[in-house]
């Protein structure tokens, strides 16, 4: 800019061709010299239309070198050659001011010359009546003098472009606002040239002024940030039709008619009309106007191809809709309704009056993902699914949850759904193919009539049928009935009151005498549960124990069972060398600080480990699965500290013996049922009682019998070979008092 300013007072100071020609020279170097800079500093995207610029500009440039070298003395006799000479310039700048705004893209690059045309014709017309028509035609000089109106016309074009710059351009580019400013400044100068300046055989002042500013507003245009900005355009779009909202342009086409007319009747009031007075004006008119309907259809064009484009957006978006309404109503994985669907349609068939509800559990996925994988989980799920839906032609198969299932029969009665049922269950016990493995999935079935209930309860109630069924084992059907309910309620009741009993300290520990057989010595005791509420009756323990292993309330009454059992045994222990035996859940072992408890346990009552028994059901070793790696993992931490395990029950869960070998126990408790019943001799009895002692013997585990109520049960474990034995013949389960009674006499009577 300061460079260009420099220039400036030399256009009021310069008086011959030859200074003229240094003048220009100077500026065009400086308009190269900016464009090259401006495109290293900034790195425009698209910089063709820049490099046309620099062409046309030193074009120029040499050309003024020939005016002021070679042409002087043909310049000063014949100025049209100079004419020519800068004439050839003004196309090349053409096309690269038009390629400035879209940057050679083909869609906008039609409808952005329609516009520019549409301008360029509507200011040549008033131009033409303005300027030309007095200076040349008036005077009679148009046939001596034409060669003038060379670059004039192509300034004309030149300020259409700049228009359409700062109308399609971009409306916050500081260079293109400077382009289209120097097209502006390049029409005044050679305008000035053409009515002043021809006739004197000299430019104007304004002409040379022009000159400097156009050159000197392209190169601030070059080096300013904002040339290496790209027109926000898609490729093939426009912009939104700113012919029809733009005044200028809207103006111009209404007033060159307007201002058409006034001229052509000037010039007859004046009596100088002539033909080209009436052939230019009109002739632009009506290129005009056919421009204006060509761009007419181009709008129409884009109009129509926008609309179809909206069509097909709106098409689309259906679609999506739809699909969104799928995937908020049904599972991904198997394509089944989800819950908010079977839910729905319950309610609509309870309206209607009639049908059953089937609630499905796959019985042992649990086990299946855990062995192969949740990929072969999820592909059996998708098998299970297909299997359901082929099976269920007139009704709704759901997924609800996991390996949760739906099958709602409407207007279907009783009867005919139980036959639904059992087909499910026949054809759900052959193995589904999954992955190359054939695996089974039989299913759990909770089956409800729906009578009039709401859809919760009908759900609530199938729920209670499957669980029974599963707590049945598996594999079959239960249909609901009221006493599943009242079942449900109360166990719920129970759980609420366990809760309460664990805060109130309503928990008693009862202890059974632990006699050795070889000298009837209690050796230890067994430390069993006993729940007294305030104020009622005792509770059994077979009427909470197993609630509160479903409820998980069994973790913290089973550690406070431990720790109190182990406080007073140790005690007895100190004193009489008496062992204690506690029965450990599945439910515990599954914590991950269960052998940290019992070691911690152990410390502060003060009981060595070695006289701490844990008893555990066969279930929890022989399972698959992590949580039976965690038991074991616990047990065999524990065993490692002295603590000594026993099997509880044993013989009455699996056949499978092989975990006797590998797994972490020292006892064998041999369950009451083998006992051979009081006053029979029972022979089958006495061989089963005889093979599990001789197997542990064989092992080098412990036994203990359970449930020895006469003495001839005594006498026969002695002859076997058991080793410990307990149950009523010896003691019922007795509060701590009475236990370190018996255990204080049977010291004593041993002595």
């Amino acid at each position: 800019m300061a460079a260009a300013i420099l220039l400036l007072p030399f256009a009021f100071t310069v008086s011959t061709l030859g200074g003229l020609a240094t003048l220009m020279l100077g500026s065009a170097t400086l308009v190269m010299a900016a464009i090259a800079a401006g495109i290293r500093l900034h790195r425009p995207r698209f910089t063709r239309a820049w490099w046309l610029i620099f062409t046309s500009v030193g074009l120029a440039l040499a050309g003024n070198v020939i005016a002021a070298t070679v042409l002087s003395t043909t310049v000063g006799k014949d100025p049209a050659a100079i004419n020519i000479i800068y004439g050839i310039t003004y196309p090349i700048l053409c096309v690269g001011v038009a390629l400035l705004p879209n940057h050679g893209r083909p869609g906008a690059l039609r409808a952005g010359m329609l516009d520019c045309a549409i301008i360029t014709s509507c200011v040549a017309v008033i131009w033409w009546m303005a300027f030309v028509d007095p200076s040349l035609i008036d005077t009679g000089q148009i046939h001596t003098h034409a060669y003038l109106l060379v670059e004039p016309f192509l300034d004309l074009i030149l300020f259409g472009l700049g228009v359409r710059l700062l109308l399609i351009g971009d409306a916050g580019s500081v260079s293109y606002r400077l382009v289209a400013a120097s097209c502006g400044a390049r029409l005044v100068a050679d305008t000035a040239y053409l009515t002043v300046g021809a006739g004197a055989g000299y430019p104007t002042r304004v002409s040379i002024l022009g000159w400097v500013v156009c050159n000197s507003l392209i190169a601030v245009a070059a080096l300013h940030p904002s040339m290496k900005r790209a027109v926000p355009l898609p490729a093939g779009e426009y912009d939104r039709g700113r012919l029809a909202s733009t005044p200028l342009s809207v103006g111009t086409v209404v007033a060159t008619p307007v201002l058409t007319g006034a001229f052509l009747l000037r010039e007859g009031l004046a009596d100088t009309l002539n033909t080209l007075d009436v052939a230019v004006p009109v002739t632009a008119t009506a290129v005009t106007s056919a421009l204006v309907v060509e761009r007419m259809r181009l709008l129409n064009r884009i109009s129509a191809r926008r609309a179809a484009d909206l069509e097909e957006a709106l098409g689309h978006e259906a679609e999506l809709q739809q699909e969104v309404l799928f995937r908020a109503s049904h599972d991904m994985l198997t394509g089944l309704p989800d819950r908010s669907v079977l839910h729905d349609r319950l309610t609509e068939c309870l309206d209607a009056g009639g049908g059953v509800l089937l609630l499905l559990d796959l019985d042992e996925f649990k086990e299946i993902n855990d062995r192969f994988g949740h990929a072969v989980g999820d592909d059996l799920l998708v098998e299970a699914a297909t299997r359901l839906r082929d099976l269920v032609d007139d009704g709704l198969v759901a997924r609800l949850h996991s390996d949760e299932f739906a099958v709602l029969l409407e207007g279907v009665a009783l009867t005919d759904a139980w036959a639904t049922t059992e087909r499910l269950l026949t054809a759900m016990r052959r193995p589904l193919p999954v992955q190359g493995h054939e695996l089974f999935a039989t299913v759990s079935i909770g089956l409800r009539d729906l009578g009039d209930d709401e859809p919760a309860d009908v759900i609530r109630d199938a729920y209670l049928a499957l669980h029974a069924a599963k707590e049945a084992g598996r594999n079959q059907m239960i249909l609901f009935d009221e006493e599943l309910r009242a079942k449900r309620l109360a166990a719920a009741r129970t759980v609420h009151r366990l809760r309460e009993a664990i805060t109130r300290d309503e928990f008693l520990v009862y202890f059974q005498p632990l006699v050795r057989l070889a000298d009837e010595r209690i050796i230890g005791v067994e430390a069993l549960i006993r729940w007294q509420p305030a104020g009622e009756s005792m509770v059994p323990p077979d009427r909470f124990i197993g609630i509160a292993e479903d409820s998980g309330l069994i973790v913290p009454i089973g550690a406070w069972v431990l720790r109190e059992s182990c406080r007073v045994v140790s005690g007895w222990h100190r004193r009489h060398g008496t062992v204690v035996s506690v029965n450990v859940s599945p439910r515990q072992l599954r914590e991950p600080d269960f052998g940290l408890l019992v070691l911690d346990v152990l410390r502060t009552s003060g009981l060595p480990p070695e006289a701490l028994i844990l008893e555990i059901t066969e279930g929890v070793l022989v399972n698959s699965g992590k949580v039976t790696e965690q038991a074991i993992s616990h047990l065999g931490m524990l065993r490692s500290h002295g603590i000594k395990v026993a099997i509880d029950d044993f013989g009455t869960g699996y056949s499978s013996l092989a975990y006797l070998r590998d797994l972490p126990i020292d006892n064998l408790k041999i369950d009451r049922s083998f006992m051979p019943t009081p006053g029979s001799p029972d022979p089958a009895a006495q061989t089963l009682i005889k093979t599990i002692i001789d197997l542990a013997a064989g092992l080098h585990l412990g036994t203990i019998a359970e449930g020895v109520e006469t003495a001839e049960q005594v006498v026969l474990l002695r002859d076997l070979g058991c080793d410990r034995a307990q149950g009523f013949f010896y003691s019922r389960p007795v509060p701590e008092a009475d236990a370190a009674r018996l255990i204080q006499d049977s010291t004593t009577a041993i002595r």
